[in-house]
Parts: C-alpha cells; sequence; structure tokens
C-alpha cells in the first residue's frame, strides 16, 4: 500500500507486531501484501443498513460540509463527489470486525518472494523498463525497489481496490473510531477531486482509502504525487503506472534514500556474538562489524556502505541482516518490519539474487497479541521487568527476554516466541 505514508501506518499498524494479511492463506500468492494492524477476515455476507443509519450517516454529510466548505471545498466538488453516497457497512464490518493475528515472517516472505511474484515482477521490469530507467534516473531510487513496493501493494496493479472512496472515508469518518484521521483523509480526498486529477467514477482503492498502483492516502497522495507523464494529472489509477511508479520512488527519495546503498545485507554472526548488539539503536560501520566477526553470507566483509545496525527478525535460529539507512526510509512507507525486509528481498530478488540462505525456526512461531501479554505478565512475576503489560515487544521487554534468557542458559537473543512464552508458563 505506498502509498502509507508514516502517519498512517501508525494509524493502521501497530509497529512491527503484526506482520500480514490474516486471508493470505486463502488468497492467490500474489495479491497485496500490505501488512495491518488487524487484518482483515473473510467477510460475511455485508448487512442491510438500517433507515435509522442511513437517515444518521446523510445527516452527518450535512454537517460536514460547512467544514469541507471551511477547508476550501467547492460546494460543486462536494456535491458532485456526495452524489448518490450512502453509509458503507461492509467498511465498518472489516475496520471492527478484524482478527488478532500475527503471521511469522518466514510465512509472509514465503508470499513476499514467493517464484510467482518474482515472476511477475521481472515480467513488469521488461515491460515497463524504459519508464522504470527514466524513474531510477531522476529520483535516485532503485527501479528494482519501487517495483517491489508495487508487487507488494497491489500485485503489479492487479489488485488495487473497487471501494468509493469518497464512500469508505465518510463511513469511516462519520463511524467516530479515528474519526479525526479518516476526515482529514476525506478533505484530502475531495481536494484531489477539485483540482481534477481524476473522477469521483475512478477516485477507487481499499476500503481504509489507500490508493492506486501503489496505494496512496489521500494526504500522502497530496504531499508526494508526481506528474511523471506531463499530461497535467497526477494519476495514480491509471492502466498506465508512470504516475503511480514515479510517485513512490519521489516518496522514498523525499525521505532520505541513500542511492547506490542495499536496504540490507544477509550476515553471518559469530559464535559467541553478543546479542544485546542486534538492535535498531546500535550502529556501526560494516568495518567495525567485521572487526566483531560479521560477514557476508559467502564470508567476505560487508562493503563500507554506510553506519548499519543487525537485525535478527526470527531470533538466533533465524536469518540474520545488515541493515542500513534505506531499511529505515522504506519503512516510512510501511512500518512494519516483515514488510520492509519483504520488499528489500523481493527487489534483490528482481535484480537477480537467490533466496535468503538461512533457515528459519519453521518449527515456532510469532505470538498472538494475548500471548505477548501473558507472557510479559510471567516474565515480570519471574522477577525480570517488562516495565508494563501492553502486548508491545520494545526495548524494556526484550531486555527483559535476554535476561530471563541467560537465566535459563539459552541464547539471549530477546526473540519472543512460543518456545520462550512455553518455557515460562512451565
Amino acid at each position: 500500500m505506498m502509498q502509507f505514508g508514516a502517519k498512517l501506518r501508525r494509524s493502521l499498524i501497530t509497529a512491527a507486531i503484526i506482520v500480514a494479511p490474516a486471508s493470505l492463506t486463502a488468497m492467490p500468492v500474489d495479491v497485496s501484501l500490505r501488512p495491518a494492524a488487524r487484518p482483515t477476515v473473510v467477510a460475511a455476507p455485508i448487512p442491510v443498513t438500517s433507515s435509522a443509519k442511513e437517515a444518521a450517516f446523510q445527516r452527518w454529510i450535512r454537517g460536514f460540509q460547512p467544514r469541507a466548505r471551511a477547508a476550501g471545498i467547492s460546494d460543486r466538488t462536494f456535491n458532485r463527489a456526495f452524489r448518490g453516497v450512502t453509509f458503507d457497512p461492509d467498511v465498518i464490518k472489516r475496520d471492527r470486525n478484524q482478527s488478532e493475528f500475527t503471521k511469522s515472517i518466514w510465512d509472509y516472505l514465503d508470499s513476499a518472494a514467493s517464484d510467482k511474484r518474482v515472476k511477475n515482477g521481472r515480467a513488469a521490469l521488461r515491460e515497463h523498463r524504459r519508464v522504470l530507467d527514466q524513474i531510477e534516473r531522476r529520483y535516485g531510487v532503485d527501479k528494482e525497489v519501487v517495483t517491489a513496493v508495487w508487487g507488494l501493494e497491489s500485485a503489479y496493479g492487479e489488485y488495487r481496490g473497487d471501494h468509493n472512496i469518497i464512500r469508505a472515508l465518510a463511513t469511516l469518518a462519520y463511524d467516530g473510531r479515528r474519526g479525526r484521521f479518516f476526515e482529514k483523509q476525506l478533505i484530502a480526498a475531495l481536494k484531489i477531486l477539485q483540482t481534477g486529477d481524476t473522477t469521483p467514477a475512478k477516485l477507487k482503492g481499499s476500503w481504509a482509502g489507500a490508493m492506486g498502483h501503489t496505494q496512496f492516502i489521500p494526504t500522502s497522495y497530496q504531499a508526494f504525487a508526481v506528474d511523471f507523464t506531463g499530461d497535467g494529472r497526477r494519476d495514480i489509477w491509471s492502466e498506465n503506472p508512470a504516475d503511480a511508479l514515479a510517485s513512490t520512488a519521489a516518496y522514498l527519495k523525499k525521505h532520505g534514500w541513500v542511492s547506490g546503498q542495499p536496504w540490507g545485507v544477509e550476515v553471518q554472526l559469530p559464535r559467541g556474538f553478543n546479542y544485546a548488539l542486534a538492535s535498531r539503536k546500535i550502529s556501526k560501520s560494516p568495518s567495525e562489524w567485521a572487526r566483531l566477526g560479521v560477514r557476508d553470507m559467502q564470508g567476505g566483509k560487508v562493503r563500507d556502505y554506510g553506519s548499519a545496525s543487525i537485525l535478527l527478525p526470527a531470533g538466533h535460529q533465524g536469518a540474520a541482516f545488515m541493515i542500513f539507512k534505506n531499511f529505515k526510509v522504506i519503512s516510512r512507507y510501511n512500518l512494519s518490519t516483515s514488510y520492509v525486509i519483504g520488499v528489500g528481498h523481493l527487489s534483490d530478488r528482481l535484480k537477480g539474487s537467490g533466496p535468503i540462505a538461512a533457515d528459519w525456526p519453521r518449527d515456532d512461531r510469532a505470538l498472538k497479541f494475548a500471548e505477548r501479554k501473558e507472557m510479559q505478565t510471567l516474565l515480570t512475576r519471574k522477577g525480570f521487568s517488562t516495565g508494563g503489560v501492553d502486548g508491545r515487544v520494545g526495548p524494556m521487554t526484550q531486555r527483559a527476554i535476554r535476561a530471563y534468557q541467560s537465566s535459563r542458559g539459552a541464547v539471549p537473543d530477546g526473540f519472543a516466541s512460543l518456545r520462550l512464552l512455553q518455557s515460562l508458563r512451565r
């Protein structure tokens, strides 16, 4: 979905906790892989909206019009956009009736860089080579990275969403659960119509308001979308993906993309590695990491691309990565660690690299929200304070996990897994 800026991601994603749609296993392997905080379950039949609910929604629209007018939206634009718009109970169902679901990073990456997604991505690169080369030259962002975002957000344009954006955003703004956020998006969507970039009929996207090939939300569109084709419109909805792809590159460039720098490099850690050093808050040059025994998968030193951190997304039993500034830049598009690795790894595959070399602990799994809270409670009871019980695995919880693991003679990697929880329960 990038479309999504960091602010949206904080609204729809709890950072790096949830990593993939719950419905993923029931869907084709080449659908959008934008992680969501509470991924949607398979939708039940859409309930019928009561006449009272619809009447209240129409009153809300009339009350909203003066606020839109104050934000610069003309009555002509407003009336055109809201013609025939009714309350959408399906959007509310998707927003509220979403299951708590976590997906292990290895399962996520199995789909993010599946053979089909890689094959389709290479075909997309060939088909759009000319425009992607132009975009890369203008913005300095690797064409394979832009294509990988496209692949994860909409399966290279195949799944862009067919919800009426005005109807969806108005429903979410009226509903009241994050109403202020969605009303801001609704105003931005109306401004898109007012500037003539598209029409109400073409303003389509996801139920949460993400639009186009690379799934921008309206405020991100307003801030970062570009008219790459030069036709006077920033058309991210067109069958021609040029504006959408260029807008994605512009977004990444604006947020600090470093040309020539990788997002990350898979590495090998030495025996006896100090796992407390595996933290996004600890940065060293690749040369410094090399002096500590960190090597690439061929046994050589990683090139000095810049300051880097060590990331262990599945603990010491999974792959290890040396990540650079561009990892953080991609995370501005989506905060999920799995999403960022998915984009990075898919882009590497599109460049011709092979699969991730390390094995994953496939007999383990990530913890659900309730299980993370249980883990924090049990750690605290055993004398390893997590600083509270909130279901989020932050620095204090990781320190507590490491201390507990050390007390048990286990590798202190700070990874919150089912195996760890089972140990705490004993």
